[in-house]
């Protein structure tokens, strides 16, 4: 199984290659997916990223990691891309990249932050923001194997207009009824509202979460603020800090 097969290969050095654009999916508004053909990728697991590197006219070369939001089964790599006000790679990413363009990356990186079908217990995801890409490629690979493992998603955005993958998301939750998603949005609620108003407290993991005797794996992935945070209450209710994964990045709103 390719999954497998990505986690049992030996280590080997990391070098970079050209990803073509392939096809480009806007998100929201400030967010796209860019679907990439790599010629030789060698496969990865679920919450792996990669790096790329963008290289200017004059020389100068721009380097980010992002993490990928396709699963191992896929025949084309995805990468999920906010823009960042006064960036130098997303911009160029999300408003100027067109099919048929290339760049180079390198990857899959990273054996921390990964899920996949074989490992047991319920699955909790906690994301915010932009934090949701990483975790979109485990439920991905969970959808297209057809595991029936409990799975819990818990999203804080700011408003239902920036919630990335809305629709497949829903679309995924009422297929399945062994996955939960619950968006909370924390600063624009549009009328009839049912969902929870709000950051992510206590009481809301209390109320969505697995509980610690179930012993489930979780995630948390987003802004350093919102992942400790998240994290600190986790531990409060009683989950065993070893088996909360985390990931993060930059300052965001969320």
């Amino acid at each position: 199984m390719k999954a497998i097969e990505a986690a049992e290969a030996p280590r080997r050095r990391l070098e970079w290659q050209l990803a073509e654009v392939r096809r480009i999916v806007a998100e929201t508004s400030r967010v796209k997916s860019i679907n990439l053909y790599v010629k030789s990728w060698q496969g990865h697991l679920p919450g792996q990223h990669v790096d790329i590197r963008l290289t200017a006219e004059d020389g100068y070369q721009a380097q980010r990691s992002y993490s990928i939001a396709s699963p191992p089964e896929d025949e084309l790599l995805t990468l999920t891309v906010e823009e960042v006000t006064d960036g130098e790679v997303s911009p160029y990413l999300v408003g100027d990249l067109r099919a048929g363009d290339q760049f180079e990356l390198r990857g899959p990186i990273g054996g921390y932050f990964v899920w996949t079908t074989e490992m047991d217990g319920p699955l909790s995801l906690m994301a915010g923001g932009s934090g949701i890409v990483p975790l979109m490629a485990m439920l991905r690979h969970r959808e297209r194997r057809s595991a029936r493992v409990p799975a819990l998603l818990l999203y804080s955005s700011r408003s239902l207009e920036d919630v990335i993958y809305r629709q497949e998301l829903d679309r995924m939750a009422h297929r399945d009824c062994m996955l939960c998603v619950v968006n909370t949005l924390t600063r624009k609620q549009p009328d009839g509202w049912k969902g929870p108003r709000g950051r992510i407290d206590k009481a809301l993991l209390g109320k969505e979460c697995f509980p610690p005797e179930k012993k489930p794996r979780i995630f948390v992935c987003g802004p350093t603020p919102f992942v400790e945070h998240v994290s600190s209450l986790l531990v409060e209710l009683g989950h065993n800090p070893l088996t909360i994964k985390t990931e993060r990045f930059g300052p965001s709103g969320v």
